[in-house]
């Protein structure tokens, strides 16, 4: 049986949080992105395929190296999955604010 994975199942890893925080500043090689954590090389590879699954990261080689890149398009995923939460929070502490500003201006 061949699972699909989608993006929130990618990011629910930390290790993959943590790679896509990596290469979201610059393109790196697998290497490159493996010396950064305290596991096995064939375990980072295998949290690099997933991410290469879901889309979140594109591959290119360049000669014997594969880069890695983030691929903002399927970060809008995730985005657009978690706006209307922000909208709701700011929300509710804008409120809470509010009612925080008139119990101080009772006791001044």
């Amino acid at each position: 049986m061949n699972l699909r994975r989608d993006v929130f199942q990618a990011i629910a890893d930390p290790t993959r949080r943590s790679i896509l925080m990596l290469v979201a500043t610059q393109s790196m090689t697998a290497g490159a992105i493996a010396s950064n954590f305290d596991t096995a090389r064939p375990t980072v590879s295998k949290h690099l395929q997933i991410l290469t699954e879901c889309e979140l990261l594109k591959s290119e080689q360049n000669g014997r190296e594969v880069i890695y890149h983030l691929n903002p398009h399927k970060m809008k995923e995730i985005a657009d999955f978690i706006e209307p939460f922000r909208k709701m929070w700011d929300e509710k502490f804008s409120t809470l604010e509010s009612v925080m500003k008139a119990y101080q201006k009772r006791e001044a």
